[in-house]
Order: C-alpha cells, then sequence, then structure tokens
C-alpha cells in the first residue's frame, strides 16, 4: 500500500530528526508528511535539511498555529489529492513508535481504521503522572458511554486510515481539535458504518519538549461527546 505518514509540528526542534529517521528506518518507500504550523524554534528547517537525505519527506509550513485538528484536515487533504492508499496520523514526539506503522496498516486489509490504543490490553502508558493518567483514561469511559462507540482509546492521536474513508467524511465539517478531534473524526468513521479495530502499544510520554495539552482543549472534548450524541439521535451526521 501506498503509505503517508502525517506529524503535525509546533516547536519539535528536540523531536523531529529522531522521529523521521525512525520512520524512514523502517521502509524507505514510506512517505511522510511534517505539518508545521511555523514554529519559531526553526522545526521546519530542520526538516528542510533531511529532506535533502530523504526524498519521500514533505512538508508544509502554515502561516501560524491553527490546532492540531485543522493540521491533520489540512495533511488529510494533501494526502488524498496524492491518491495515498493508506494514511497515518503520527505525533512527531516519539510517544508513538513508529515500528508500530507496518502492524497497523496490514490491519487495513481486514479493517477500515485501526487505532493505536493505550487501554486495549489493559494501561499502556509509560511516564504520566497517575493524575493525567485518571483523566485521559476517565475521558476514554466518558466518551464511550455517552456517543456509545465501542472503542476503548477514543482519544490516541495514532491511527491509519484507508483512503476511502476519509474521502466519505466531510472534511470541512470537522471543526474541533485536540482530544476532540480523534473522539470526533473516530465517530464519524464509525457512524458510517466503517469497520475500526484497536491495535494495542505502548505509549511512552515526551521526555523533551513540552506538552501541547490545555484546559480548553479538555473543555472542548468534554462539549464534543455531548453534539456527537445528538448526531447519532437524530441522524445529523450521516
Amino acid at each position: 500500500m501506498k503509505t503517508l505518514i502525517i506529524s503535525p509540528t509546533y516547536n519539535e526542534k528536540e523531536n523531529i530528526a529522531t522521529v523521521i529517521q525512525e520512520v524512514f528506518k523502517r521502509d524507505l518507500n514510506y512517505h511522510m508528511l511534517i505539518v508545521d504550523d511555523n514554529s519559531p524554534d526553526g522545526t521546519a528547517s530542520i526538516v528542510e535539511k533531511l529532506q535533502e537525505s530523504y526524498p519521500n519527506l514533505h512538508l508544509q509550513i502554515r502561516n501560524k498555529k491553527h490546532g492540531l485538528g485543522k493540521a491533520y484536515i489540512s495533511g488529510f487533504k494533501w494526502a488524498l489529492s496524492k491518491d495515498y492508499d493508506a494514511i497515518v496520523q503520527m505525533d512527531a514526539d516519539m510517544s508513538h513508535h513508529p515500528k508500530e506503522i507496518k502492524k497497523m496498516t496490514q490491519l487495513l486489509k481486514k479493517y477500515d481504521l485501526s487505532i493505536g490504543s493505550r487501554y486495549i490490553d489493559g494501561i499502556s502508558v509509560v511516564n504520566w503522572p497517575i493524575r493525567r493518567l485518571i483523566l485521559s483514561y476517565g475521558a476514554n469511559v466518558y466518551s464511550r458511554i455517552v456517543t456509545g462507540m465501542p472503542i476503548k482509546d477514543a482519544t490516541g492521536g495514532f491511527k491509519v486510515w484507508r483512503k476511502d474513508v476519509l474521502e466519505s467524511i466531510d472534511l470541512e465539517k470537522v471543526r474541533s481539535s485536540g482530544y476532540s478531534f480523534q473522539i470526533e473524526m473516530n465517530f464519524r468513521a464509525w457512524i458510517k458504518g466503517y469497520k475500526l479495530i484497536e491495535h494495542p502499544i505502548i505509549f511512552i510520554d515526551r521526555t523533551v519538549g513540552q506538552s501541547k495539552m490545555s484546559k480548553s482543549i479538555m473543555f472542548e472534548a468534554i462539549w464534543m461527546v455531548w453534539r456527537l450524541r445528538i448526531w447519532r439521535i437524530f441522524g445529523w451526521n450521516k
């Protein structure tokens, strides 16, 4: 399958070279798109230098920080215009290990969306304080109860999509970001009847750089799940 890995970045100069090298160490036939929100730390310059060594490495530079959701939407549109078969979402801070890409992509032979799950096989999270772990796990239980989606890790950001699933989703109508972006995209695929599967991963929290989590992202997720429940009841999302 012609595969594209999309990684949004904002101030990831400490991590970006490592994640790119790890991706192409697995398979030089992969393509990778870095969607950078004009990082002031020079992330894009590092990517541009690495493009000299990796011809399948691509870069989008947006004019300012617009958020994770919009970065992925931009990347999805680019991927669909280039006719990739499998589109991977992966964080740029090595919390998602590139070694799982092959396994998750192979699942598309039987499924439409494979989700790297921290909670499908117990709890597989490293370096998180207990408070954040409880918050994340609780958010996923909350999401599952409110929306009805049978997904244990709806907020996870490591995924592999079949091209036709993304083509069927009206990307212009996706407005959420952060946790709620992941939930909303899963929901849009699930409500259309696509087959989703969770693949167990070990999530290792970033050891370099700063987390992008904020209270506004958390509150957005709380309200988004109720919006999705309403969509499901009235069929507004079909």
